[in-house]
């Protein structure tokens, strides 16, 4: 299984972060808010907001009630709630993800945000796009570009020390 440097995919991800943070007006008036994607847009998400050194909690969000291929794929084994610790109304959210695919998870992520309210703005931050989009999304901000096949998949994981590990299987 070849590996893949995520923390330089990670450290890529933070600098445009942090550059479009600092020269963009927010249409709120408020410091962006992040909210992760379970389990490793959540992972990333949290360390965004200790690294950009971003007041407040992040966000997480699970969006399996919302795809739209909820009965072929049924219920994660351990689902994990959405827990959005501030006012969505006005906000200018960044939905960040691991790997962008098809876009599918994105789009479920779009309406559990809004069940939650309206935000001025949301922009999508992943990891790593891996190509073959079936819906027409795009991510703001991207870690690193690295196209898979679609029998492919990239696992994430995290060790105790919060570091990242990109693997394809």
């Amino acid at each position: 299984m070849p590996q893949l440097d995520a923390e330089s995919a990670y450290s890529r991800l933070r600098d445009q972060l942090r550059q479009a943070f600092a020269q963009a007006e927010q249409p709120s008036g408020r410091p962006p808010l992040l909210v992760g994607v379970h389990s490793g847009g959540v992972w990333i998400a949290e360390r965004l907001q200790r690294d950009l050194g971003l007041a407040g909690a992040v966000g997480t969000l699970s969006s399996a009630f919302h795809r739209d291929d909820y009965g072929q794929r049924g219920l994660p084994a351990e689902m994990k709630p959405t827990t959005l610790p501030f006012e969505v109304d006005g906000a200018d959210v960044v939905l960040v993800d691991d790997i962008l695919y098809t876009g599918r998870t994105v789009r479920a992520a779009l309406n559990e945000i809004f069940d939650y309210g309206r935000p001025a703005r949301v922009r999508l931050a992943v990891l790593i796009d891996r190509g073959g989009r079936e819906l027409p999304v795009e991510a703001s901000f991207c870690g690193l570009r690295h196209p898979l096949s679609s029998d492919q998949a990239f696992v994430l994981s995290r060790d105790a020390s919060g570091q990242l590990a990109l693997a394809i299987e």
